[in-house]
């Protein structure tokens, strides 16, 4: 009975050795935030990839990369990364269809890093498309027939 208990106690501290002695990836950006500035609603798409490397002693694969709005996509390596080794993710900005302004939009990693959460900042300020004078006089012109119409009885 004693040599099992001994043999039990023996394998498990053999197993937590094991489990601690395996290395753990780590996540390390250059930076995670990106100001893309002011950019004109009439090319509303901006770009920017964010540069990682993996510092720790085991592969690093990321799980997840997760925007928080349908206008931001992220795109990264799909393969583990050795330790060393730099990855990269491409979050693209699509302002096509949104208000014009100041945005800031959140892109959470996830990975089996020892840091397996990691959140990535975008932001910028969109400026509106510059109106044609005309096209503006006519858009005004259009409001006030309207407001005239509804006036009348």
């Amino acid at each position: 009975m004693m040599k099992k208990v001994t043999l039990v106690a023996l394998m498990l501290m053999v197993g937590i050795f094991a489990a601690f002695a395996q290395g753990k990836a780590e996540l390390k950006f250059e930076k995670t935030t990106h100001d893309f500035g002011t950019f004109s609603e009439e090319d509303p798409v901006v770009t920017y990839t964010f540069k990682f490397t993996n510092t720790g002693d085991a592969p690093l694969v990321i799980h997840q990369a997760v925007a928080s709005c349908g206008c931001t996509v992220p795109t990264y390596t799909q393969e583990p990364i050795k330790p060393g080794a730099k990855g990269e993710i491409k979050v693209t900005y699509n302002g096509a269809g949104r208000f014009p302004g100041q945005f800031r939009k959140t892109i959470t990693i996830h990975s089996n890093a020892d840091n397996d959460l990691v959140r990535l900042y975008i932001k910028g300020d969109m400026t509106p498309k510059s109106l044609d004078l005309k096209e503006a006089i006519e858009r005004a012109e259009k409001e006030t027939e309207k407001i005239n119409v509804e006036e009348k009885p």
